[in-house]
């Protein structure tokens, strides 16, 4: 019997796994495998007038319940959004942290190529921390102009229902044309006539370690 996936998703903000790998995220939880979540910032800074800090932690919260994440396995750090590249050695050591603890067997983070600022830092420390380590960079078209669609996550429904409902707990982003529920459902449409299954979502290959 082979052992448990220990998937470890680095999100620059919250939402950002969700969007990334959400459909992928409740696959590999169904399949038993050990997830753990971790939000480098609640981006606070960045909400809309009328929410008050701490929403987004809220919403993460509720988020990834619905995508089956455990309480204890969802972690938000406080980093000051868009000042990433000035904290690279803490976001570095908190890495490995993680690294030690939960000693993953798959990384998802950013994709190299994405152009946000946060992102970018967490695509580029995560590739120096976990170079032994499988590493899957995913896609946010809105921040990608280039993307190459090297690997795919074969998803069915219930997947992107999940993940669609998961993003629908982000009350205060829904102001954001990337969390309509169209869209979501379109780009995993897209990805999955690419490998000819009715869904997928769509990573860049980092880092694949045949074990």
């Amino acid at each position: 019997m082979s052992a448990k996936k220990r998937i470890l998703v680095l999100a620059p903000h919250t939402d950002d796994g969700e969007l990334g790998c959400g459909g992928t995220i409740a696959k590999e939880i169904a399949r038993d495998s050990e997830v753990t979540y971790v939000a480098f910032s609640s981006a606070d800074r960045s909400l809309r007038e009328g929410f008050p800090p701490g929403t987004l932690k809220k919403e993460l919260m509720l988020a990834t319940k619905v995508l089956g994440l455990q309480e204890k396995d969802v972690v938000c750090f406080d980093y000051d959004v868009r000042n990433f590249s000035t904290r690279r050695q803490s976001i570095l050591e908190d890495m490995l942290a993680l690294k030690e603890k939960i000693e993953p067997t798959m990384v998802f983070a950013p994709s190299l190529n994405d152009l946000h600022q946060d992102h970018k830092v967490v695509a580029e420390e995560a590739r120096r921390m976990f170079k032994r380590t499988s590493i899957l960079g995913y896609e946010m078209p809105w921040n990608n102009i280039s993307f190459d669609t090297l690997s795919f996550s074969v998803l069915d429904r219930s997947h992107i229902d999940k993940k669609i409902e998961a993003l629908t707990c982000y009350a205060s982003q829904r102001h954001r044309a990337y969390l309509n529920a169209d869209f979501i459902q379109s780009l995993a449409l897209t990805r999955g006539v690419q490998i000819s299954v009715p869904y997928a979502e769509a990573f860049e290959v980092v880092r694949w370690i045949l074990p």
